[in-house]
């Protein structure tokens, strides 16, 4: 049984490849023989080919044969040795001058060999072939496979905007072995297009790509990206670029407002303006041919000092590049007066101090009322809630301040009582005085007792005499007497200065007790 083997070894890898070529150790049987089915290498390198007959057993080995087979070609004789008649190099091999015999001399065991500074052409199928008895001719075949690290280029073209589609961006991969994979990676709406290869004399492969596109100005500086991949690269190789399409000017006139009115200053015009080449030149004109005296241009900004008549005209604006011009224009109408601006937004805020004025306005009502009622149904400065059965303040008014004369009589201390509601005027208290101190007083409607306690304050000194007064009372009422009785105490002034004014307007006496 033989067994043939196809193996390499570097030598100095090439400074214009990064990546250690790959070998495949992957051995499969044909027909008895182990075999490399396939070998990878770079040019310049130094490949082993081994062939061996290990046991060969009643086998007699008589001769033993390297022979290339290129992809495209006829088959060649490379290496020979016979033990009887020694080595020979076919001088018209391919290989000749750079293939050898590993060992010196060579055995029929095993007749390696070694082919130096390998190139492209040297791709192909490397056949190993025994001279057997009684068995026959023996072989074992493998592939030599060639890389060659491409060279990858990318470049825009430049265009015009149209619509006809056309070549925008071209990606290369020269001399490269196999060939490269190119694709494209952009938001463009194109297409990609690839060139049929071009298979180079050193048995290389170039591929070109291009994108076709119907270009217009809004694509002028897109993303457009060539992605180059090839087996000898760890990673895809990535060419970013940015479309470059021409066109002539785009013009727009902003800054008229539709409020031009006469006496109005520092109004403005811009032209504004872009293109691929850039503008070169900006002429401001008016319809009529003549500029107003008020008007400055500046640039590509046409400034008004002063809005009069004369501005009631079309402004134009013309811009030129190299691929040509455009022009905008907008006609000027000058208002007698500057409209009203919007008061939406005053009416807005007095609406709104109006509303928080009234819920104000309502919240104190509210509080007025509400304080008004809890004076009048509870506590009203005696200590006592009101609606009790029988409120003794209720019995009390009167003042010490008040005298015929105006002046103070703190000293008397004979303070009317009332029981309910009784009022006192003058007329009845001079006609109802009985002769012997008694007098049945006529009972009229008034104020309550409670109000005129209410209106006034009273002393220490005074609850002291209350108290005093409503016990008297309380003894009086046990013996179940009849209607209101006015009881007079002995006073030595006459009439008229015992009695005593009031704010609602009745008169009542500084000295009778009603009980």
């Amino acid at each position: 049984m033989v067994r043939c083997s196809l193996n390499h070894r570097l030598l100095s890898f090439p400074s214009s490849f990064s990546i250690t070529p790959l070998v495949l150790l992957v051995f499969s049987i044909r027909e008895g023989f182990e075999v490399e089915p396939e070998v990878v290498s770079y040019p310049g390198q130094t490949v082993t080919l081994r062939c061996q007959f290990p046991n060969p057993g009643e086998t007699q080995l008589t001769q033993v044969s390297w022979i290339l087979e290129p992809y495209n070609g006829e088959r060649t004789n490379i290496a020979v040795f016979h033990p009887n008649f020694g080595v020979n190099y076919p001088p018209q091999s391919p290989v000749s001058g750079r293939v050898n015999f590993i060992q010196n001399p060579p055995t029929l065991d095993n007749p390696s060999i070694e082919i130096n500074d390998v190139k492209m052409t040297d791709e192909g199928r490397y056949i190993c072939e025994y001279a057997t008895y009684p068995s026959g001719n023996e072989q074992g075949v493998s592939s030599l496979v060639m890389l060659a690290k491409p060279r990858n280029t990318a470049s825009t073209v430049t265009v015009t905007a149209g619509n006809t589609p056309v070549v925008v961006a071209r990606c290369e991969s020269f001399n490269g072995r196999p060939a490269a994979t190119i694709s494209w990676s952009t938001t463009l709406n194109g297409n990609a297009t690839v060139l049929p290869q071009t298979n180079n004399p050193d048995n290389t492969v170039t591929v070109q790509s291009e994108y076709m596109l119907a270009p217009q100005p809004a694509d002028n500086g897109k993303d457009i990206t060539c992605v180059v991949s090839h087996r000898t690269m760890a990673q895809p190789e990535r060419f970013p670029m940015k479309l470059v399409v021409e066109y002539p000017p785009r013009v727009q006139i902003v800054g008229y407002d539709n409020n031009w009115y006469k006496g109005r200053t520092s109004a403005f015009l811009t032209c504004q303006a872009d293109g691929n080449p850039l503008p070169t030149t900006v002429t401001w004109r008016t319809l009529s041919g003549l500029m107003p005296e008020t008007v400055q241009v500046q640039d590509n900004r046409l400034a008004v000092q002063n809005v009069d008549d004369s501005i009631n005209t079309t402004f134009i604006c013309e811009v030129r590049n190299r691929l040509g011009s455009n022009k905008d224009q907008v006609t000027v109408f000058v208002r007698e007066q500057s409209p009203p601006t919007s008061n939406a937004g005053v009416i807005a805020g007095v609406i709104f101090a109006c509303i928080l004025a009234l819920l104000l306005i309502a919240g104190l009502v509210f509080f007025l009322v509400t304080h008004n009622r809890r004076q009048q149904h509870g506590y009203r400065g005696t200590g006592k809630p009101a609606g009790a059965p029988y409120d003794s303040f209720t019995r009390l008014f009167g003042s010490a301040k008040s005298s015929k004369n105006g002046t103070g009589n703190n000293g008397n201390n004979n303070t009317p009582i009332y029981r309910g509601e009784v009022g006192l005027n003058e007329k009845t208290a001079n006609q109802g005085m009985h002769p012997g101190g008694v007098a049945l007083l006529e009972t009229t409607h008034t104020h309550t007792a409670e109000d005129i306690l209410l209106s006034r304050e009273m002393d220490e000194v005074e609850r002291k005499k209350f108290d005093e007064l409503e016990e008297e009372d309380e003894r009086y009422d046990h013996f179940g007497g009849g209607g209101p009785i006015l009881q007079l105490r002995p006073h030595d002034d006459d009439m008229d200065d015992d009695m005593e004014s009031q704010k609602d307007g009745s008169v009542i006496s500084r000295t009778a007790v009603y009980v």
